[in-house]
């Protein structure tokens, strides 16, 4: 029976259409052979699919000066492929992991991550199940806190160097070595949840290692009761406005309109539940202007915009395209806000409802 080819990685990306100048979010499926990608995460059946085989890759690509993150992928037959990431490091990841698989396919190799796994092997009477109820035990296991980062607050977790040290510390291994593949095999059952950007990219494979043995790598137990909340940096408190979810980021940025394409300031509020962007006048009042639904979007930083004069935009934009395919362009007030920005909402889609 033929093997199916393994899933490297996956996710949104924004994809320029091959006859028209048109940029459209994707969900990208990198596989051993090849790369497939699908209107909607949850459909069925690919758009499309491209070769490997032969293929050759370049970043970063300069084709395309008002966008950001470009990498492109040129197949045996000379067609190429454009593909635009959020960020810096999610675009490396991409390519890194797309030149190893076509690596591979030339060497007639299987492809294989970087692993912790070399020359440790775990004893197989560990009973994950039975070392997550000792991990929570009140009085012997892990203690859970309150920690602070990046402007946010996070209730009933612990840090990676935490788990390991309890790992090492109850003999429940050798060393720690041994105690990043056991914590990276509890994440991938989902004993252990990551909390925050550092754990969560780690986990989604932009690290050698899932679960990372760090002081500002945080994690929860599903069950613990875990939230995050979020504040302004000017120390503002939050607004209780009747919304289920958490604020995962919040401040002012300028916003395209749609109509007369004038920009204006509004204040944005990031919740993750449901995953909803919303706008308001930052002169005051407690209903939002309106919201954009975040759920499956794609955000990616841009250069510049077309029909806009060059004093208008300072070329810290990003764009957000929802599933729906509608554009909202934001502009953020520094290059690291703008990365902040696109990182949280980012994460806001993967989970949020």
């Amino acid at each position: 029976m033929e093997r199916e080819p393994m899933r490297i990685r996956e996710g949104y990306l924004v994809k320029k259409g091959s006859m028209f100048n048109t940029w459209k979010p994707m969900w990208v499926v990198l596989l051993e052979d090849g790369i497939e990608f699908y209107k909607r995460k949850a459909d069925n059946s690919p758009k499309g699919m491209i070769p490997l085989k032969g293929s050759s890759i370049h970043s970063p690509c300069q084709d395309f000066g008002k966008r950001m993150f470009v990498f492109k992928l040129t197949v045996a037959k000379q067609q190429d492929h454009f593909f635009q990431a959020a960020y810096l490091e999610e675009r490396d990841a991409w390519v890194r992991d797309i030149k190893k698989a076509i690596h591979c396919i030339d060497g007639g190799q299987r492809f294989a991550r970087k692993s912790t796994r070399k020359s440790i092997r775990l004893p197989e009477t560990i009973n994950l199940s039975a070392l997550y109820l000792s991990m929570k035990d009140p009085e012997k296991g892990i203690k859970e806190l309150k920690l602070e980062k990046d402007k946010r607050v996070f209730n009933h977790c612990f840090t990676g160097t935490c788990v390991i040290d309890w790992l090492v510390s109850s003999s429940s291994v050798r060393n720690r070595k041994e105690g990043l593949l056991l914590a990276s095999s509890l994440l991938s059952e989902g004993y252990l949840q990551p909390a925050g950007d550092t754990s969560k990219a780690a986990a989604e494979g932009l690290s050698d290692s899932p679960f990372l043995d760090l002081s500002d790598a945080y994690y929860y137990f599903p069950d613990s009761g875990f939230f995050c909340e979020g504040y302004s940096s000017d120390d503002d408190v939050v607004l209780k406005e009747e919304f289920r979810g958490t604020i995962v980021k919040q401040g002012c940025l300028l916003k395209q309109g749609h109509r007369r394409k004038n920009w204006k300031v509004r204040k944005f509020v990031l919740r993750d539940d449901p995953a909803y962007l919303h706008y308001y006048d930052p002169a005051g009042g407690e209903e939002p202007l309106g919201a954009i639904h975040l759920r499956g979007c794609v955000v990616t930083a841009v250069e510049d915009m077309p029909d806009t004069k060059k004093h208008d935009v300072d070329k810290i934009l990003f764009e957000i395209i929802t599933a729906n395919e509608i554009h909202y362009y934001l502009q953020a007030a520094s290059s690291t806000e703008r990365t902040e920005w696109i990182k949280a909402i980012q994460s806001v889609a993967r989970t949020g409802k």
